[in-house]
């Protein structure tokens, strides 16, 4: 069973946007901070966007003010909102959810790819 399954990646031209989402659980949301990760090639994964139980956000710098990640509690739902892309947010995008000294669970991922 895939935990944290991601949707909503694609391709786009610089300057769109792309909404991910990644299905999870009413308990993870709960308790734990959820986020979404991103991997270019060769690259290490970062972490782009987090938000906690209790509503608080924190971003990449180079992606403040152009990614929003929020949560729906009504469809245990995380999304990132992510506008005015550039070539340089291609990568394998991933959700995140981590509780520390509890777990760090990563979903698959889904690719964004973003052409100049």
């Amino acid at each position: 069973q895939v935990q944290l399954p991601e949707s909503g990646g694609g391709s786009v031209q610089a300057g769109g946007s792309l909404r991910l989402s990644c299905a999870t659980s009413r308990t993870f949301l709960n308790i734990a901070t959820m986020g979404w990760g991103r991997q270019a090639p060769g690259q290490q994964r970062e972490l782009v966007a987090s938000i906690t139980a209790d509503g608080h956000t924190n971003y990449l710098d180079s992606v403040r003010g152009r990614f929003t990640i929020s949560t729906d509690r009504s469809k245990n739902t995380v999304y990132l909102q992510m506008d005015s892309l550039k070539p340089e947010d291609t990568a394998v995008y991933y959700c995140n959810a981590l509780r520390p000294s509890s777990f760090d669970l990563w979903g698959q991922g889904t690719q964004v790819t973003v052409s100049s």
